[in-house]
């Protein structure tokens, strides 16, 4: 695992020296959108305005154990009110760094969603459908997502055609220096989506490669029969582009499962072994995982592994992933190596857990410089 400051100081310099570069890259990413309410659950109520937090989901889990055959009242405090969806995420995080970013999705229809007008402010936002709801109860030790999915239905092919159009689909996918589908998992029609991209436009593209990312975002919910087809869709976008398949811990052990290796290792030298393996089932370019400690990515069998800042007590969990993500892509559209692209993803995240704000390129660059310790 790669944890010096000579490297950090180094990739500090190689993205210092290549930030200029940023406002010439475009992103076109999609198609989710949700409404986030981020939550705490109350421990111990002192009067209208204190209250302790309860602090883990293990405890949270007891409490609910506790009130099987007697009912219980759990309240929750809405902490903030914020765009949310792991497409709007990514995209409003990219906007940060300076991309000209694309975005479409379901965030409102037939008008935008008030939570995603300051994200139209920096970027091109077109919304084909109402946004799905999220409740998201954060811990100290990770988050619980409650969502409300039926918007999603709304999210179709046709649905694109007609409300975005298919000329500026097609020109933004044939175009820009980044696409990411994210959120596979609570899009029942993505696959399909996919599948009409790569018959209808995917002929059509010309040009040198480009970046394509891709989030599953949990997909345990779904069949192993639904998520296997979908990795075959995903790695077929590498004939045309360099595949980017990000996961979390969990979701990589989740497509191990569905892709028949053994799943059994945990520690990150396991992690690290079992990515290879995934990735010469799922023949993508690039194969990121990122737990939260750490972060691994995966190109040619060799799996380069970078730890990350350490935050104790996070102000914000929810959108870790999608900003470690927009990280990590920027790493790689600038052309830095797998090592120093993981480095600007958990730098991203890592800055974005401690201030609830996506950081712009030289707050990277700072961060990098005075790596902090907890």
């Amino acid at each position: 695992m790669i944890d010096s400051s000579d490297f950090r100081l180094q990739t500090a310099q190689q993205l210092e020296a290549a930030a200029a570069r940023v406002p010439t890259l475009t992103a076109f990413v999609g198609l989710d959108g949700f409404v986030d309410e981020i939550l705490q659950v109350v421990d111990k109520r002192y009067d209208a305005s204190r209250y302790d937090r309860v602090p883990t989901i293990a405890a949270y889990a007891r409490r609910l154990a506790a009130a099987a055959g007697q009912s219980t009242n759990i309240e929750l405090v809405n902490v903030m009110t914020k765009l949310g969806g792991n497409g709007p995420i990514m995209g409003n995080a990219l906007s940060s760094f300076g991309l000209k970013v694309t975005y479409v999705g379901s965030l409102g229809w037939p008008a935008l969603h008030p939570v995603f007008q300051n994200f139209a402010q920096h970027a091109d936002v077109n919304s084909i459908s109402e946004p799905g709801l999220t409740d998201a109860l954060e811990f100290e030790d990770g988050k619980l997502m409650l969502g409300k999915h039926y918007m999603l239905k709304h999210v179709t092919w046709e649905n694109l055609k007609e409300r975005f159009g298919r000329d500026k689909f097609a020109r933004q996918f044939g175009t820009a220096s980044l696409v990411a589908f994210v959120n596979w998992t609570m899009l029942p029609y993505m696959s399909d989506i996919w599948s009409s991209i790569q018959s209808e436009l995917m002929p059509e593209i010309e040009g040198p490669r480009r970046k394509l990312f891709v989030d599953l975002a949990d997909p345990e919910k779904r069949l192993p029969s639904d998520i296997a087809a979908a990795l075959e869709l995903i790695a077929k976008f590498q004939a045309k582009f360099d595949v980017i398949l990000g996961l979390n811990e969990k979701e990589a052990y989740e497509i191990a499962k569905v892709v028949g290796l053994d799943a059994s290792a945990r520690d990150a030298d396991g992690l690290a072994a079992l990515s290879i393996e995934i990735q010469k089932k799922v023949p993508v370019d690039t194969l990121v995982v990122h737990p939260t400690a750490f972060a691994l990515a995966v190109s040619a069998g060799k799996a380069d592994i970078v730890a990350g800042p350490i935050c104790r007590k996070p102000k914000i969990t929810t959108g870790a992933g999608d900003h470690f993500n927009s990280g990590f892509c920027l790493g790689k559209l600038l052309g830095l190596d797998n090592a120093a692209s993981v480095l600007c993803g958990v730098s991203t995240s890592g800055h974005y857990v401690r201030t609830a704000e996506s950081p712009a390129v030289m707050q990277l660059v700072n961060l990098m410089r005075a790596w902090p310790q907890a």
